[in-house]
């Protein structure tokens, strides 16, 4: 079962669409919570990332991978794939 995949957005971000493209080439179905469409969003961002504070944020399953280098860095592992397919993230 896949894994449900959350990214935070801001309008005009390159790293958020780069992130988006990444993962509609891997055919992920992902949810956009753009902040552009309800800024409550930024909070909920902030209180679920702690730390991250720069988009895009993204959460797949229980699994915080953070901004679009961390998601690009999981792919180029070979560990993005198993995590998009619900698998638990490995160290």
């Amino acid at each position: 079962m896949a894994a449900a995949i959350e990214i935070y957005t801001r309008p005009g971000c390159g790293y958020c669409t780069a992130a988006k493209q990444l993962l509609t080439r891997k055919k992920a179905a992902f949810t956009e919570l753009s902040i552009s469409n309800d800024p409550a969003f930024r909070e909920q961002m902030y209180d679920r990332a702690g730390a991250g504070t720069t988009f895009p944020q993204i959460f797949i399953g229980q699994t915080h991978v953070g901004g679009c280098n961390e998601l690009y860095a999981l792919d180029r592992a070979g560990r993005l794939d198993a995590l998009l397919a619900g698998e638990e993230a490995t160290s």
